[in-house]
């Protein structure tokens, strides 16, 4: 017979069953044992009556079982209105122990109050096991998986880019170096030179899921030095209004989603409304954010720092928009040129054809119609010093592209906002940053 998750336990009552999981309690009475089992999906009883002579192997086991061993049981499900985990109990006839928890663990994860987050991250496997913890990466998933099946349905294409590169991408610098074989290679920034070689090879409509690499020594709550990316990238659009009539439509259906799935759990577990966002999202230019904060708010920046929204104005947005326009996302467009990639498309009058969107104060996507024509994006790359480095990606524009665009969402920082949690670091399944590469 085949485990059977605890979550679909109730099924099967009055049935022989076979489950498999951590042993969470052991209670040893006098004339009755009690074990309790956690598979990730569930909780059950497991009852062991001394009296019964046929019990004597499986008593015995238990005498010396340890807290956090893994344990198989072959047995039949009884209903129980007086066992309070679920009104329900297995009855076994095996008990076989899988693993043997050899040690007594570091720290409680059932727990974390008081514990250093540092040592909760060496022992991330452990950490991991606590309800709470694991369900950020149940939501996680649930999360890319609409946006992947919103895609999907609208005939995107998955690819896979590679993560070795032989120049360092997009500004050529905060790359981390790689030997590889008797040269240089470098991990990717992001995909976004390969997705603009899939428009050009006529994909027409790809997405990727992957890691990406910055090599920058940030040490904020919302950076990390490896990370998951969701990039998107389409041909044949008219502007950049396109990209975010997608990104804002496939926000919604994912989220909308989720709600569905685990929206009374994230508001019990994590004490956070998630908001399913209405069509379509509020846009402003970046000029009329900065006079609506110091007109709204009496927040003032020097005119030299009005070219990019400052950590503090992107948290006074969250502010500005539910007051606004009553929405938790905000696209901010018409950034100036300097601020932005060389491949980000220009108007006739050098505005940036492109955006930012904050959700709840934070940026979570840089978004734009792309530049596919070779001779502009040629001289976008010579005004930015870049030359050489970026040979092999012009090549992609001589032969013909058509108008395309796209954006990038971090995973990480996009769970991070959804579920209210305060660091990136407790929504990756491992962290990486400036002093963390282990375990």
């Amino acid at each position: 017979m085949q485990s059977i998750k605890l979550s679909e336990l109730s099924h099967h009552y009055d049935q022989k069953v076979v489950v498999s999981g951590f042993v969470e309690n052991i209670r040893n009475l006098q004339w009755v044992q009690f074990l309790v089992l956690n598979d990730g999906t569930g909780k059950v009883q497991v009852t062991i009556e001394k009296s019964d002579e046929s019990n004597q192997e499986m008593i015995s086991v238990v005498n010396s079982l340890t807290l956090e061993s893994t344990v198989k049981i072959t047995g039949v499900l009884k209903e129980n209105s007086k066992v309070k985990l679920n009104g329900m109990e297995i009855i076994p006839s095996i008990l076989e122990v899988t693993s043997h928890s050899e040690e007594e663990l570091p720290f409680s994860y059932r727990d974390l109050t008081g514990v250093n987050f540092d040592t909760r991250l060496d022992y991330r496997f452990i950490d991991l096991r606590n309800e709470k913890n694991s369900l950020i990466f149940k939501i996680q998933s649930s999360l890319v998986q609409y946006m992947r099946e919103y895609l999907y349905q609208r005939d995107f294409m998955e690819i896979h880019t590679p993560k070795l590169i032989g120049t360092a991408s997009e500004s050529g610098s905060d790359v981390f170096e790689v030997k590889y074989f008797d040269r240089l290679a470098y991990l990717a920034q992001s995909p976004q030179f390969y997705k603009q070689m899939a428009m050009s090879s006529g994909f027409n409509r790809i997405f990727e899921v992957g890691p990406a690499f910055r090599a920058e020594n940030s040490n904020t709550s919302r950076h990390a030095t490896e990370y998951t990316c969701f990039d998107v990238e389409f041909s044949y659009i008219d502007s950049y209004y396109d990209v975010m009539k997608l990104e804002s439509e496939m926000l919604t259906y994912a989220l909308e989603k989720v709600n569905h799935i685990y929206g009374e759990r994230i508001k019990d577990v994590y004490g956070v409304e998630l908001v399913v966002p209405t069509l379509p999202f509020p846009v402003m230019k970046l000029c009329d954010v900065y006079q609506e904060l110091e007109s709204r708010y009496g927040y003032k920046v020097e005119e030299s720092e009005k070219d990019d929204l400052t950590t503090e104005a992107e948290k006074l947005c969250h502010q500005l928009s539910k007051d606004k326009f009553q929405h938790e996302f905000l696209f901010v467009t018409h950034y100036p040129a300097s601020k932005r990639a060389f491949y980000h498309m220009r108007d006739n009058e050098g505005v940036l054809q492109g955006y930012d969107l904050l959700w709840r104060g934070v940026e979570i996507t840089t978004g734009a119609q792309r530049e596919h024509r070779y001779e502009e994006i040629t001289k976008n790359a010579q005004e930015k010093g870049l030359t050489k480095d970026v040979e092999f990606y012009l090549q992609f524009f001589k032969y013909g592209c058509p108008p395309h665009g796209g954006f990038g969402l971090g995973v990480d920082r996009l769970t991070m906002l959804l579920l209210g949690i305060s660091s990136i670091k407790e929504v990756q399944f491992l962290f990486r940053g400036p002093n963390r590469i282990e375990p």
